[in-house]
């Protein structure tokens, strides 16, 4: 029996914390014991904290991954050094001489399971859990001999100790001497775990050649032709359609409207159509949340939605997934999706187990490593992060003292802030009622990215799809809209764009708009202020002069859209009774619903909850009052059915609390950016999405509602009692 144990052992990984009984009594022992046998422990689940060194970059841990009898932190038994000699201070276990655990006993003679220590100092902590005392020499683990030179040990690999007791070598190495500034950085751990990530994350799989059609119909062959526009559209709408040669504003509204084109191509050829669609391929890096909260169904309903993205990347799209819990790992570097790459994708999602605390910051932090290390990047790329806790890196677990939380924004890339270059989006998705719905849209925000608020579990793959809908019809690139003043006195305003950065010249005669990336058929809005001076006898006035330029994605040309001349008709005297135009007022009633949600959260965040539904209130009822809301405008509604919404979220502070802020924040999100969010317990609410949904997006959301286990490429199978092997990274 004995002989069976540590053969199974062996096969499972010799990572587990199981007993193994020698012979029968034992068995008949160990089962009337009153101590518990220790469950199955993970590298993640093994990590104690350690002090941050000042100025360091890394994010370390800082709380216990092990279930605790305080929320509070690790706390020791007041026998003090007595009980840390019976129970090991990482998972709490026993421990026995000859109880199927190998133990390690430090120069500071506090002991612990072998296993635990080992994976505690791989992940960074070179001190002892309990005293604190920095030790020179720390156990590290090596499956065979065969690991040293010529199957022996160096002096630059000591072997100090031995143990056979569970079927691998015990091992101490000494450590470098360095300067204790230095002390926390991974560089200086013994490389001889072969589950570190790399310090470099150049190891992406290079790019697939993919022909390019070429956009162009005046340069496309004989018998091809495009499908609708081929360059994004500029159109632009004045609040009102003339004003009167003595009449003169300080403040008047041009509605600038700007529309993708699609990327469908109609392809003729032998009296036939061939409809063939041509797209950027994108690197798309998904930073997924597996603590333990995560157990069970949301676990496994994330495992089906990556399972559908993994089955709707094309063979040129690559994809790299990063798990966190306490840490962060990279499961595979970025990788083609080809049938080979889903295949192996597919398992390493299916690996996935849940324990541990939430280390978002960790998680962030390597999944922007992959895209900045990237030795070959595809035309799109973008970051998916998936949370459904509170950050519990921002905990100390002897006291219970919190820090301030960490700067996710600092951790980005400087290619992901919205004001340098190619933007970099982070999609953030909060999921569940327990998330930390600020930090994660603050992320959102800083990167161009969008927050989407997952309530119900089974919606998960549903955003997911939308998400990756828009990222997948990726038609331009760095779109900056000029803007320029017409006539000699006319001057810029202020321009309302929403989160899109802009900015106006000194001389008020220029300003520009900084859109970014533009998926197929999504539309933008943005409102300019202007003054019209007096007209003379002139019969019409030049008030600007708008156009755009942006990157096409797969030829990475520039496109350049001529200019549109604004102008006003400005007749001697204006007969007829002025009517304000519909585009330009229900773009007014977007923005003021935006900014009564950011008054509202202001007055909810201090607790003014009757005052926050008040304003919310008044604000539909300008909204239902104004031109566009009684014609009964599409987007009027679905804004007075969001708002009202969100009163009901607000009717008391409980309720506020669970779903009421994320709620509002993935609204606030949805109509800064013009892009359609996850909302809510369902993605599918109506009118509320249509507004900024597009075609690429409704279809995918689609194919995931109907999507049944016999799809094109393998599903993801049932969760495995034992997580599979990691493949190399």
């Amino acid at each position: 029996m004995g002989s069976r144990w540590r053969k199974a052992k062996l096969s499972l990984g010799l990572n587990l914390c199981v007993y193994v009984p020698k012979t029968l009594d034992e068995i008949t022992s160990s089962s009337s014991s009153t101590v518990p046998s220790p469950s199955v422990v993970s590298p993640d689940a093994a990590a104690l904290p350690s002090p941050v060194a000042p100025g360091s970059s890394d994010f370390t841990m800082l709380m216990p991954t092990t279930p605790t009898p305080s929320s509070s932190g690790l706390r020791l038994s007041k026998s003090g050094s007595r009980s840390s000699k019976k129970t090991c201070a990482i998972c709490l276990g026993t421990m026995k001489p000859g109880d199927g655990h190998a133990l390690f006993t430090a120069e500071c003679s506090h002991t612990f399971h072998f296993h635990c220590i080992a994976s505690n100092v791989k992940h960074g902590n070179q001190d002892c859990p309990i005293c604190r005392t920095k030790w020179k020499e720390v156990p590290f683990r090596s499956s065979l001999l065969s690991d040293y030179p010529n199957g022996q040990a160096t002096t630059s690999n000591p072997v100090v100790n031995r143990a056979q007791d569970d079927g691998q070598m015990n091992l101490l190495r000494r450590l470098p001497r360095t300067a204790s500034s230095n002390r926390h950085q991974y560089h200086h751990l013994p490389s001889i775990f072969h589950d570190l990530d790399p310090t470099r994350f150049n190891d992406d799989e290079p790019l697939e050649a993919v022909p390019v059609l070429d956009p162009n119909p005046d340069a496309s062959p004989p018998g091809c032709m495009t499908a609708g526009t081929t360059n994004v559209e500029v159109k632009t709408f004045t609040e009102l359609s003339e004003i009167s040669q003595s009449d003169c504003r300080d403040s008047f509204t041009v509605l600038i409207h700007l529309k993708a084109p699609i990327f469908n191509v109609i392809v003729r050829a032998h009296g036939t159509e061939e409809s063939r669609s041509t797209r950027a391929p994108i690197d798309l890096i998904t930073v997924l949340d597996v603590s333990g909260s995560m157990a069970g169904t949301k676990l496994a309903l994330l495992k089906r939605a990556m399972g559908f993205v993994i089955q709707n990347l094309g063979p040129s799209d690559r994809l790299s997934v990063i798990s966190f819990s306490s840490t962060a790992r990279r499961l595979f570097p970025l990788r083609r999706m080809s049938e080979s790459g889903c295949q192996k994708s597919l398992l390493a999602v299916n690996s996935l187990t849940s324990n541990g605390g939430t280390n978002i910051a960790e998680g962030l932090r390597k999944g922007v490593k992959v895209v900045e290390d990237r030795k070959e990047k595809n035309p799109v790329c973008s970051v998916i992060l998936l949370s459904d806790g509170q950050d519990t890196y921002t905990v100390f677990p002897t006291n219970g003292m919190h820090r301030s939380q960490p700067d996710y924004c600092a951790l980005l890339p400087s290619s992901a802030h919205r004001d340098g270059g190619q933007s970099i989006p982070v999609h953030v998705f909060g999921f569940g009622a327990d998330h930390d719905s600020e930090s994660l849209h603050s992320i959102s925000e800083a990167s161009g990215g969008t927050f989407s608020f997952i309530e119900a579990e089974a919606a998960i793959q549903d955003a997911f799809a939308q998400c990756i809908g828009g990222l997948l019809s990726v038609v331009a690139q760095e779109l900056h809209v000029q803007v320029d003043a017409g006539d000699n006195e006319v001057q810029l305003g202020p321009i309302k764009s929403g989160s899109y950065a802009n900015h106006t010249t000194e001389d008020k005669r220029r300003g520009s708009i900084h859109v970014g990336d533009l998926y197929a058929e999504e539309e933008r809005d943005f409102l300019v202020s202007v003054n019209v001076p007096l007209a003379g006898c002139n019969e019409e006035s030049l008030l600007l002069k708008v156009g755009c330029a942006y990157k096409e994605p797969l030829t990475k040309e520039m496109v350049n859209v001529s200019m549109v001349e604004v102008r006003i008709a400005r007749p001697l005297v204006v007969i007829s009774q002025q009517v304000t135009s519909i585009e330009v007022d229900r773009q007014k009633c977007r923005l003021d619903a935006a900014e009564a949600m950011v008054e509202s959260r202001s007055a909810a965040e201090q607790g003014e909850l009757s005052k926050a539904v008040s304003i919310l209130e008044q604000c539909r009822g300008r909204i239902l009052e104004s031109v566009s809301g009684k014609s009964g405008d599409r987007l009027c509604m679905a804004l007075d059915a969001e708002l009202r919404e969100m009163q009901e979220r607000m009717a008391d502070r409980q309720r506020y609390e669970a779903t009421g802020r994320a709620y509002m924040l993935s609204g606030l999100s949805s109509h800064s950016w013009q892009r359609a969010t996850a909302r809510g317990d369902s993605t599918d609410s109506a009118s509320l999405l249509q507004s900024y949904q597009t075609t690429s997006m409704a279809v995918m959301l689609q194919r995931s509602k109907t999507m049944t286990p016999s799809g094109r490429r393998p599903q993801i199978k049932h969760i495995n009692s034992f997580p599979a092997r990691p493949e190399p990274r």
